[in-house]
């Protein structure tokens, strides 16, 4: 593959980029690999159309970026744990990532980044909405860092708690994920400081009062989620999703109802959040 036919096409100025002249049914050489390796760290999200691939292939696209982690309780494709099943239709009691997230922030060490690939789409609706969390923390004051770089916060997976039993998934560890992260991380690739915490998985603040930290929580997530840090996605059949999970959150409307929406994701694991 000719790493000079990459073309990355920004969506806005802060996040997100189309990506033109790769094949993802090939395999990526080690040109190709630092190329979209690269555009992740700049666009924080990439967006792939037009690729027909299979579950081989999404899970060797993945596999370049490093080893694959397992969701602790989604269904999975075919027995696989690493084929994550992304699906919602008329009979769905949920669609999964209807609010502000970073994937899997319960784990201690969560993931790095997620590649989803939707293969049913709605005739129209089920945009997903990316938010640049460098970008977040950039727009906050001085003395609101200085509050905030300190700080840390407690994780749990408790949403998870008899949820995905519902749409045939269960729990496939002793116990449900926790784990106690910083509020304002460092990227261990970029450097950059950014905002970690979202509302599914966040549930307090150490140190705090309940009624402290839900403020500041509050806060942060309406922060998070500002038009300007953002961009939207809109899918078609074949199109593939692949975000940093580290510095970025995301959003799905279910807005589509009764009509389907169904994918595969692979997710890439990470390591542990520092100051």
């Amino acid at each position: 593959m000719r790493n000079d036919t990459i073309e990355f096409r920004p969506l806005t100025r802060h996040i997100g980029a189309e990506v033109h002249g790769v094949d993802l049914r090939q395999p990526l050489d080690d040109e190709a690999f630092r190329t979209l390796h690269g555009g992740l760290l700049e666009h924080l999200v990439l967006f792939f159309r037009d690729q027909d691939i299979d579950h081989e292939q999404h899970v060797a696209f993945g596999r370049r970026f490093g080893e694959l982690h397992i969701h602790p309780s989604a269904p999975c494709v075919d027995g696989r744990p690493e084929l994550m099943k992304i699906h919602a239709d008329a009979t769905s009691p949920f669609a999964e990532g209807t609010a502000w997230h970073t994937d899997v922030s319960a784990d201690e060490e969560p993931p790095m980044a997620s590649i989803l690939h939707l293969s049913t789409v709605p005739s129209v609706g089920g945009d997903t909405l990316f938010s640049n969390m460098y970008a977040a923390y950039d727009a906050l004051s001085d003395t609101m860092k200085s509050v905030l770089d300190p700080l840390e916060a407690l994780h749990t997976a408790d949403v998870h708690v008899n949820r995905y039993e519902q749409i045939g998934g269960g729990l496939r560890r002793e116990e449900h994920p926790h784990a106690i992260h910083p509020v304002i991380r460092t990227h261990p690739e970029t450097g950059r400081k950014l905002i970690y915490v979202n509302q599914p998985f966040t549930q307090n603040i150490v140190g705090m009062t309940q009624a402290e930290s839900d403020a500041l929580l509050e806060f942060l997530y309406a922060h998070n989620a500002k038009p300007q840090f953002q961009c939207r996605f809109r899918w078609r059949k074949n199109s593939i999703a692949m975000w940093d999970n580290r510095c970025t959150q995301h959003h799905a409307t279910w807005d589509y109802y009764p009509e389907t929406r169904s994918g595969v994701r692979v997710t890439i694991k990470g390591d542990r959040p520092y100051h």
